[in-house]
């Protein structure tokens, strides 16, 4: 959504919840930005939060007619917040995304900069540690990424990496053009490929309020990651129901031979039901990754809109 007053860069910041923390996020956006040389916007989105959010949003514009805010008519989730935010940037050479809880510095946006100006249309932020989490986010984390390089096939997820980092212009009209309803931005960002680099930073504890991301959510989204980035888990069904189907017919050929040679004895009853339960408990979870998929189908042909806006306020530059 670029116009003839857009800026050269957007900051696009999805927030749930985040009244505590915004104030010191512009604050420190605005000092990270007052020196790289070109115009800049924040493009706050409010994804229909409960607290004060939105005030807090619309008290930072009237203070820098620099921040534009866009609220949703209701929540959508942060990946379509984040998109709702990538449809009203205005910028017209690059774009960077960046969560509102401080844990990504905004101090790390003068070297993505500097890394675009290089040639790179994606510079994403990569982690080298991540201060303020527990050891079990920590491991289930790097455990979800490796999955999702195994099975990513030619499409690779960078390790370590979030949704923070800077795309050019044509890559963020590229990726615009992806609007299916299961968003997935981690495997659509590396989907729609680019000249790409990483720039390492230490990640920060969240600055004030509370995570939104509890280990069920952060269940949720990994399904929602793997189904919505590969086809992988249909090829496993297929594999483990054919080597349960191998298996039983070597089982059904060993208890042939067995009772041709020494007879037809009675077998056990708890035998015969785990094997029962077993196979039930297999076909249950098949069919279930199959409903997964059906589900998505089922939601992809409604054609619904990703999100509606309640408004928009877009940014200016200081001179009007």
């Amino acid at each position: 959504m670029t116009t003839p007053d857009a800026p050269a860069l957007s900051v696009v910041v999805p927030a749930y919840n985040e009244q505590e923390v915004l104030p010191e996020l512009h604050r420190r956006l605005a000092a990270a930005l007052a020196d790289i040389g070109i115009p800049w916007e924040v493009v706050y989105v409010n994804d229909g939060s409960r607290d004060a959010t939105l005030s807090v949003m619309l008290g930072i514009q009237a203070q820098d007619p620099r921040a534009a805010v866009v609220n949703l008519s209701r929540n959508f989730g942060k990946e379509i917040a984040l998109t709702a935010g990538l449809d009203h940037a205005r910028a017209t050479e690059a774009v960077v995304v960046i969560d509102a809880d401080l844990q990504d510095p905004p101090e790390v946006i003068p070297a993505l900069v500097a890394t675009w100006r290089e040639g790179f249309d994606v510079v994403y932020a990569q982690r080298n540690t991540r201060e303020g989490e527990t050891w079990l986010k920590k491991a289930t984390a790097a455990g979800f990424y490796r999955v999702m390089q195994r099975i990513g096939g030619k499409v690779q997820l960078p390790p370590d990496t979030g949704d923070f980092r800077l795309m050019s212009r044509r890559a963020i009209d590229a990726l615009l053009q992806l609007r299916e309803q299961h968003r997935f931005m981690k495997g659509l960002f590396a989907w729609i490929g680019f000249p790409s680099k990483a720039v390492r930073y230490d990640r920060a504890p969240r600055a004030a309020g509370e995570t939104k991301w509890n280990y069920w959510k952060l269940w949720n989204f990994s399904l929602e990651g793997i189904t919505s980035f590969t086809v992988a888990p249909l090829k496993v069904a297929t594999y483990v129901g054919f080597a349960i189907a191998v298996l039983a017919t070597i089982y059904l050929a060993f208890i042939v031979g067995r009772t041709l040679l020494q007879g037809n004895p009675v077998a056990g009853y708890p035998s015969l039901l785990a094997v029962v339960l077993f196979l039930g408990g297999v076909q249950m979870m098949m069919l279930g990754i199959i409903g997964e998929y059906l589900g998505r189908i089922f939601n992809e042909t409604k054609q619904r809109p990703l999100y509606f806006t309640e408004r928009y306020l877009p940014s200016r530059s200081p001179e009007a």
